[in-house]
């Protein structure tokens, strides 16, 4: 006996029928679903509600263009760490030696210039170089030996900071003998006056790179490879993405930006410290996860660590225009991680 289909119109009407059956979403889960779509929605409302909170409590000295521009400038150097380390972020792992690597690079950039006397721009294109090294040997460890990223970068951390304290003799390069010898590794610490506000050229190159990354991102193949991996890298194998290759390029690129961070960094403390920015993985870590990019990969705007720098930047600031200790101001970024990633937790149940 054949079975009789119903007419498309009465099939239409019976689908119509049973999602009217379906109950409405509630603005909770909506607003899930908005969230799991504009992950950088999260840490814009958030930098907009420090600012407003802070502007409230610390009064007319936290608006003021003189500390505005400070905190940008305070923000510039993790901001190029948080952007090496978005990078790996989104391929579902973490490098722990972005601080290392940059240092590394300035220390080379440094001795070169200085006490080898090479020409700055050369010794600055070996840092550059060095830095890429960096990065392609962590993703063929990661790559070739199939080590898990957290130990690999690990282990490069603690070897990097050796040979930075190793090269330099744990000796900072003054800034009196970088003034005399090589001006040129403090460029990017020059200052552009503009209403009251003092912005340095590494201000302007953090919002250039981050500009050039989303670029790459999100309107190149490239870009589309790296989401892929992140996401499921071995979808991304059958669907014909040489993810080896993916991967090794974004720690190549990580190392390159590292190595950006370094000339920057020498004009921004305006010395070549061997031990300076110790802490620069663990603030750059800080600024991916409060910046909405999801710790397991595929999923986040690169715009968002910078965001979420900016939103440590105004924290510090204004914890300490309202005379907050320093003990506390760690204790509220501490809190600011587990709420940002707890919030990721509950934005990909949308996915699951």
């Amino acid at each position: 006996m054949t079975r009789v289909s119903p007419p498309d119109g009465e099939s239409k009407l019976n689908e119509n029928f049973a999602k009217f059956l379906e109950p409405a979403p509630s603005p909770l889960v909506r607003l899930q679903h908005f969230l799991h779509g504009n992950p950088t929605m999260v840490p814009v409302i958030v930098l907009l509600l420090s600012v407003l909170a802070f502007g409230v409590i610390a009064g007319d000295r936290f608006f003021h263009p003189f500390n505005l521009s400070l905190i940008l400038q305070q923000v510039s150097i993790i901001g190029i760490l948080a952007a090496a380390q978005s990078l790996v972020v989104l391929t579902a792992g973490i490098d722990l030696s972005v601080a290392a690597i940059m240092v590394l690079s300035s220390v080379i950039m440094g001795k070169l210039a200085i006490d080898v006397g090479l020409p700055t721009p050369l010794a600055i294109g070996i840092g550059f170089a060095v830095g890429v090294g960096c990065g392609f040997i962590n993703g063929a460890l990661v790559t070739r030996l199939k080590l898990p990223p957290f130990i690999v970068t690990l282990g490069t951390w603690n070897i990097l900071f050796a040979l930075n304290l190793w090269l330099s003799n744990a000796q900072s390069i003054r800034s009196q003998d970088i003034d005399q010898s090589a001006p040129l590794l403090k460029w990017f610490g020059e200052r552009v006056g503009f209403l009251g506000a003092q912005f340095t050229y590494g201000v302007f190159l953090t919002a250039i790179l981050f500009a050039a990354l989303w670029f790459l991102l999100n309107r190149t193949a490239w870009g589309r490879h790296v989401y892929a991996v992140g996401d499921d890298k071995d979808a991304a194998e059958l669907a014909g993405i040489r993810t080896n290759r993916t991967l090794i390029s974004v720690y190549v690129l990580a190392g390159l930006v590292c190595a950006l961070g370094a000339w920057a960094s020498i004009g921004r403390v305006g010395s070549v410290s061997p031990q300076s920015f110790y802490e620069g993985n663990l603030q750059s870590i800080t600024a991916v996860v409060i910046g909405g990019i999801s710790l397991f990969g595929g999923r986040g705007s690169i715009l968002g660590p910078l965001i979420g720098a900016l939103i440590v930047g105004v924290f510090q600031s204004g914890l300490r225009l309202s005379g907050v200790d320093v003990l506390w101001q760690m204790f509220a970024i501490g809190w600011l991680i587990i709420l940002a990633v707890a919030l990721d937790q509950w934005i990909r149940k949308v996915s699951a």
